[in-house]
């Protein structure tokens, strides 16, 4: 059965021929020249896939005139070296899309799969996933607590900062009774906006 004719016919489809043997016969594509065209090059900016076979010598001649922006002005120059920076994709600076981010933070995101409604990750507690104002957003920000909150949510981060921001806690520093006089304003704005 391994024998067979069949099997042997269809090892032999698999195979790939050699990508040299192709082009070994050719000959050099400069003109006049007798050697054999081993060593391919782009014919033109716009037909990078086509190629020109030359020999070692005339190959390194093609490569030392060859101009990829031949034709081009500086602008167009320009233009394409900074295109091919992000490899031809397109690029915008940082922080230009925080649209997305914020859209989140306010609660303005679409739950078409019903991922975040009520009742799939909440204990029957009161749940706000309503829009933020600034100074909810940045009270948030303060607190480290993320949208959807709660009332017990909000209770248990005031009391973990309020340990570790105490000035009490630490020997009196200034900067921490800012951070505390901070928290508490936090605290109240969400207090407020709960309730």
């Amino acid at each position: 059965m391994f024998g067979s004719t069949k099997t042997q016919r269809n090892k032999d489809a698999l195979l790939i021929k050699n990508y040299n043997e192709d082009h070994k016969s050719k000959r050099c594509d400069y003109s006049g020249c007798q050697e054999i065209g081993e060593y391919k090059a782009p014919k033109s900016r716009m037909q990078l896939r086509d190629y020109h076979f030359f020999c070692l010598e005339h190959v390194r001649a093609y490569n030392k005139a060859w101009n990829y922006h031949e034709g081009l002005n500086d602008q167009q120059v320009e233009n394409s070296i900074r295109r091919s920076t992000t490899w031809e994709r397109p690029s915008w600076p940082f922080g230009a899309r925080r649209q997305g981010f914020d859209s989140f933070v306010r609660g303005d995101i679409k739950d078409t799969f019903n991922f975040f409604a009520e009742g799939n990750n909440c204990d029957d507690k009161e749940v706000v996933k309503g829009k933020f104002d600034p100074q909810q957003i940045a009270a948030l920000d303060i607190m480290g607590l993320k949208p959807p909150l709660d009332i017990g949510k909000l209770k248990s981060q005031y009391k973990y900062l309020v340990k570790i921001h105490h000035p009490d806690r630490n020997g009196g520093d200034k900067e921490a009774e800012e951070r505390l006089k901070l928290i508490n304003e936090a605290y109240t704005t969400l207090k407020q906006f709960l309730s």
